[in-house]
């Protein structure tokens, strides 16, 4: 009965949302979302991270995931009727929709810099505004796109028409500009701030509002004069929308909403029940509006922000690793102590007791009862009754935990920092030590029996035991990449992923003789770290990794295919119990599920976009906390240089430096300086050296 459930609901999530992968949790899903437009009470669409569109027809109540054909994160989307919409994000992209956003199309945008704003006045005319002072416009509906001159090389984060001559747009180092005949020309207006600014909103040719980090500012005379309404320290507001000139609504980080009725002279605060960052805020009338931001975070009010109510469910806990006993169970654990339970196939998940608030790293059950859980701190914990209790059991070490693996009732082993290796005989009644013969951090342990098995960990390590692990000895992996992740399906033939490495492309590893000789394949151009590899047979498994990155192989990885993106989030662990029914878990509460294997495929996106200049792409997220990804584009190979730098110059992180091949790249900054120090709240500067060529973006991080 439980197996029939699970296919009924599975196949009608797969058919609302047209994608091979769905989500499971969060509800209605957990990217992040950067623009909300609604046309009427009811018709409206959000998007976000990894092309992700969403439309609803009953105000929000229900949201439905469209396709919109592309992995690029999506910054802003406007629909001029319940038809005609259009949406633009990274790399230039700029897709079109004429039925609702049931088909999106590409246009040609002719530019690699992101666009962060679009905004239409009618049917044929419309502007996009982006990095380094990109304003395009169209006249004939986006068939045609062309660049106007900005006269800034300042991002520009927000454009707004009031007609098909007179517009404003604002950015960074408070730039705003205003034109009055279409574009043609733009003239600087000045703010009387150098703080930047994300949005801007006109009522009418006199009267807007510009909001920012740390600032509101009002005109009532089209930008001749711009006057501060409110500040706060730290304080960023994302997004302002006015219906007159006297009554709107700001929303910004930590759920900050603030509304007034009397055009900005008085600002109140409004409860909006999270401190997710909110990104973008909509009104279709005094009463009704809504409000989209991190981690999928969807809001709407019926009263005017009185009262917000949530349209969004689910643990966001960032997830480590999931476990499933069959079709039905399944276990996952991770941030805070979090654990999540399925009985039905991931239909729905619940929270379980764990008893600590301490990081979860793994989960191993060896029937629908007996498990444990593993974490920071020399965290072991037990359940015998599928998890309704947890007993924690006495590790022996301080050490982080990152993987447990048990054969059977009494049988098991973990790994971790400082090259631990911890085994029991009687279920973790005692954990002795054992010896690995290094202090190279573990990062998972698998065992084929009693006596044979593997573990992989920093710089390339895989050990291997036949005797239980009373000994432990050294294999050649033939690469200095970490190795995350190890799956065997008997124990000749099994497989290791890991990081990238000087090459820019992640590693995995192939054995058929049980580690004595390991060979390398190919990973199929990605560029982003692999966390974990599952196997279902001999031929079928899964790779996951950074950035909601899945690869696929039907040949034994002969070949790997990257699957169509379902999240931008970091996927941790895959878990298959057949070649069709898989789960991935990941940051951010992220569960995915698909039950055809994920059979669609698409190429990898640094495969199929070559850079036409050199470019330096505004970090992701921006502001950030912990880390941060930084993506820079070379037409050719270069030597390049990547440095951050704080307010003062001073250098905080040499990033990046060598010869590098042409092509995308994409770093991971994780807000640390060269000797490890994490790094104050403030702004910081990266600055890219390629050749003769060189390009600087501004991050902000916030603790």
């Amino acid at each position: 009965m439980g197996k029939l459930r699970l296919f009924i609901l599975l196949l009608l999530l797969s058919s609302v949302s047209n994608a091979q992968w769905f989500w499971q949790n969060p509800l209605p899903q957990g990217d992040f979302l950067k623009s909300v437009h609604f046309i009427d009470q009811n018709t409206g669409w959000a998007a976000g991270q990894t092309g992700r569109i969403m439309k609803t027809t009953n105000g929000g109540t229900d949201w439905v995931i469209q396709s919109s054909g592309i992995n690029k994160n999506l910054l802003s989307v406007y629909f001029i009727d319940e038809n005609i919409g259009y949406a633009v994000g990274y790399d230039g992209i700029i897709i079109k929709s004429s039925n609702g956003g049931t088909d999106w199309v590409t246009q040609s945008s002719g530019t690699d810099s992101y666009l962060f704003s679009v905004y239409f006045i009618d049917q044929n005319n419309g502007w996009a505004v982006g990095q380094y002072g990109t304003i395009l416009s169209t006249s004939n509906g986006g068939a045609d796109w062309f660049a106007q001159s900005s006269g800034t090389d300042e991002n520009l984060e927000s454009v707004h028409f009031i007609d098909q001559n007179i517009g404003w747009a604002v950015g960074w180092f408070g730039t705003v500009l205003k034109t009055t005949n279409g574009g043609t020309d733009w003239s600087v207006q000045s703010s009387g701030t150098g703080n930047d600014l994300y949005a801007v909103h006109f009522t009418d040719e006199n009267t807007g509002w510009a909001v920012g980090y740390e600032i509101i500012l009002k005109t009532t005379n089209g930008g001749t004069d711009w006057a501060s309404q409110l500040g706060g320290w730290n304080e960023i507001y994302r997004s302002v929308h006015f219906l007159d000139e006297n009554i709107g609504w700001v929303v910004g980080w930590t759920g900050t909403i603030l509304s007034t009725s009397n055009g900005g002279t008085d600002w109140s605060a409004q409860t909006s029940n999270t401190n997710f960052n909110l990104t973008s805020a909509f009104f279709t009338d005094t009463n009704t509006g809504w409000a989209v931001g991190d981690y999928g975070v969807m809001l709407q009010t019926s009263n005017g922000g009185a009262d917000w109510a949530s349209y969004s469910s689910g643990s966001n806990a960032w997830l480590e690793e999931i476990h499933v006993a069959d079709a039905d169970l399944g276990w996952s654990v991770g941030q805070n102590g979090t654990i999540m339970h399925t009985t039905n196939g991931g239909a729905s998940w619940n929270t379980q007791t764990s008893g600590t608030s301490r990081w979860l790293r793994s989960v191993s059950f060896i029937d629908q009862s007996t498990g444990w859980a593993v974490g920071d701190s020399g965290t072991i914990l037990n359940t015998t009754n599928g998890g309704a209790d947890w007993d924690t059991q006495t590790s022996g070490t301080d050490f982080r935990l990152e993987s447990v693996d048990f054969i059977d009732e009494n049988n098991g082993w973990i790994v971790g920092w400082n090259g631990t290796i911890l085994n029991t005989t009687n279920g973790g009644a005692s954990w002795m030590f054992q010896s690995s013969g290094s202090t190279t951090l573990l990062w998972e342990v698998e065992f084929f029996d009693q006596n044979i098995g593997w573990a992989v960990g920093q710089s390339g390590t895989i050990l291997s035991t036949t005797n239980g692990g009373a000994s432990w000895s050294s294999q050649l992996s033939g690469t200095s990449n970490a190795l995350y992740t190890i799956c065997f399906i008997d124990q000749n033939t099994g497989w290791a992923a890991g990081a990238v490495g000087s090459y820019p492309w992640a590693v995995i590893l192939k054995t058929t003789n049980g580690g004595a000789n390991w060979s390398s394949q190919s990973s199929g151009g990605t560029s982003t770290s692999l966390y974990s590899i599952h196997f279902s047979d001999q031929n079928t498994g899964w790779a996951v990794g950074e950035y909601g990155t899945i690869l696929k192989t039907a040949n034994g990885g002969a070949n790997w295919t990257p699957e169509l993106k379902s999240t931008g989030n970091s996927l941790k662990s895959v878990v298959s119990i057949d070649q069709n029914t898989v789960w991935a878990v990941g940051s951010n509460g992220t569960i995915l599920a698909t039950t055809n294997g994920g059979a669609v495929f698409v190429e990898d996106k640094y495969a199929t976009s070559h850079p036409r200049g050199f470019s330096l792409l505004q970090n992701f997220p921006n502001p950030f906390n912990p880390s941060t990804t930084i993506r820079y584009g070379l037409p050719e190979d270069s030597k390049v240089s990547l440095v951050i730098y704080d307010l003062r110059g001073n250098v905080v992180q040499n990033l990046e430096s060598g010869t590098r091949p042409a092509g995308w790249c994409e770093l991971v900054w994780n807000g640390q300086t060269n000797d490890g120090r994490m790094i104050s709240t403030g702004l910081y500067f990266a600055r890219l050296v390629a050749g003769d060529h060189s390009q600087v973006i501004k991050m902000l991080y916030l603790k």
